[in-house]
């Protein structure tokens, strides 16, 4: 098996059945804040987009490339598609001109032409990607690959059981905008941003160790930012609160814990995958090309700086009433949303720089009073501050995930009155009424499901699944004094009250080992 890298979460996998293209990305993303490092826009496209097969993981702009897709791509290859709740993906590649799909069924291998074979676990929560993420498991001969790229399932026992895995590919560095926007002091923004990085190489090492996959990759970031508005996002200044540490890093942080099995795959970069080994061959030495960061990145800065400003002037659209739009798509989402309106719970204020940079307009959108309107100098618990000129564009254009363009662009600065609140980004991400609708029936679902099964870490007795998204505690939960962290996600709860310390709701279930807990007595049955 020949994986060739292409960029970021981006790779080729050719055998003799078949080749497979995956999550091809180049075009710059999320307000062309985001590009690919290190660059891929001078890799042989057409060849590489001459393939078989097709999968894209999910509908983020870093992983779904639609110019890149409709230019590049063969529109004969046949698209692998992940069982998501929502045919938006599939209706996105039939308007780029693509008719051949295979809809997998979640976690049922599937066997292709000629031996190959492939199984795609997708996740359906409204906070895996926009509205799904999905890993793809390929075999061929008895080599078998993870394309795990940031997808975060709760354990990868579905992959073991199917074989021994011969090359995990997987996230390591950061892909959101927490803590850079938020409006803190630089040291508290420095001590978040490295608990931040810690967790992510955390979880990474939980995932290689679930595998124990014979050689690793590390893919899927980080992003590179060549606007001069966004440079110091790039780790190359020796912040240790940098969330987006480069894979020369995962290299030596992995050697701390042991790892001796990473490879790193430049674009252009291929590695011949065998049940008894691997061999790569890279277009120039990887020590050399990370010594070299800066000037790679200046280098790039230049070249895409037209790019960068051609996309800046498409953004105003003065003619856009933009309280009066908001009030139209948003207010009948608010009617219809029960659990997202209650789970943030209070009003969410917008502050919209104007384009002279100075007059500001301020609308809340009233989660409890289910409309849009002026801010009426009320206290709020959540507030952002952007240009004026993005959200006129996110009208304009009728963007239905705020998350998967305005936030993940990192243009923007937050602030907030106590905890993270998952459903203020839930409910940005679905503005439309049938992710709308889909979300609000998840979290039904959820709320109503019991865990009755309870384990036991260190001198606590805790349910077994985190509140947050089911992650098994007996795997993920470290227990250290009162408090309890799923390594998931880094949530964390007090273990007295059971109060979650990340976010809004989510309480845990737990006790001292040996302490006697009241059961409730069951109600009577209805007459």
């Amino acid at each position: 098996m020949r994986v060739t890298g292409t960029g970021h979460a981006s790779m080729r996998i050719d055998t003799p059945a078949g080749s497979i293209l995956c999550d091809p990305w180049v075009n710059p993303a999320y307000f062309a804040s985001w590009f690919p490092f290190p660059d891929n826009s001078q890799l042989d496209w057409e060849t590489l987009g001459d393939v078989d097969y097709l999968y894209v993981s999910h509908l983020h702009r870093d992983h779904f490339d639609a110019a890149h897709l409709k230019r590049y791509v063969s529109k004969k290859a046949t698209v692998l598609l992940p069982e998501f709740p929502t045919s938006e993906m599939e209706d996105e590649f039939r308007e780029l001109g693509f008719t051949n799909f295979l809809k997998t069924r979640n976690e049922e291998v599937v066997e292709l032409d000629g031996g190959l074979k492939v199984m795609i676990q997708a996740l359906t929560s409204p906070t895996d990607g926009p509205i799904g993420d999905s890993s793809l498991w390929v075999e061929y001969d008895g080599v078998r690959l993870l394309n795990q790229n940031d997808a975060r399932p709760t354990d990868l026992s579905t992959f073991a059981e199917l074989g021994h895995v011969h090359a995990h590919l997987l996230q390591f560095s950061g892909a959101i905008w927490y803590p850079m926007v938020y409006e803190l002091p630089n040291a508290a923004k420095t001590a978040f941003g490295k608990q931040k990085r810690d967790r992510q190489f955390d979880r990474t090492w939980r995932y290689i160790d679930d595998l124990k996959a014979d050689h690793v990759f590390p893919i899927a970031g980080p992003p590179c930012f060549l606007d001069d508005e966004l440079w110091q996002f790039n780790d190359i200044f020796g912040d240790e609160g940098n969330i987006f540490p480069d894979q020369s890093v995962f290299l030596s942080e992995y050697a701390k814990v042991g790892g001796t099995n990473g490879i790193v795959l430049l674009p252009g970069s291929v590695t011949e995958v065998t049940t008894t080994g691997a061999t790569t061959t890279h277009p120039m030495p990887v020590e050399e090309f990370f010594a070299n960061k800066v000037a790679h990145l200046e280098e790039m800065r230049e070249r895409k700086r037209p790019i960068i400003e051609a996309e800046k002037a498409s953004w105003r659209h003065p003619e856009v009433d933009v309280l009066k739009e908001l009030k139209r798509r948003i207010e009948p989402l608010l009617d219809e949303s029960i659990y997202l309106a209650k789970g943030v719970g209070g009003p969410v204020r917008f502050d919209l720089v104007g384009y002279d940079g100075e007059s500001i307009e301020s609308i809340v959108v009233d989660f409890p009073g289910k409309q849009v309107r002026p801010y009426a100098d009320e206290k709020v618990r959540y507030r952002f501050r952007t240009e004026r000129a993005l959200v006129e564009h996110l009208l304009h254009i009728g963007e239905v995930d705020w998350v998967n363009s305005l936030f993940l662009s990192c243009r923007f600065s937050a602030a907030r009155i106590g905890q993270y609140n998952e459903f203020v980004y839930a409910f940005f991400k679905c503005l439309s009424t049938e992710r709308l609708q889909y979300a609000e029936g998840w979290y039904d679902e959820h709320e109503r499901a019991v865990d009755a099964e309870d384990i036991t870490i260190g001198d606590w007795v805790v349910q077994r699944r985190c509140p947050h998204l089911k992650a098994d505690l007996s795997r993920f939960g470290i227990v250290d004094g009162d408090q309890l962290t799923c390594q998931l996600h880094g949530w964390r709860f007090d273990l007295p009250s059971g109060r979650c310390l990340t976010s809004v709701g989510h309480k845990v279930r737990a006790h001292r080992v040996g302490e006697e807990v009241a059961v409730a007595e069951a109600a009577p049955p209805a007459s």
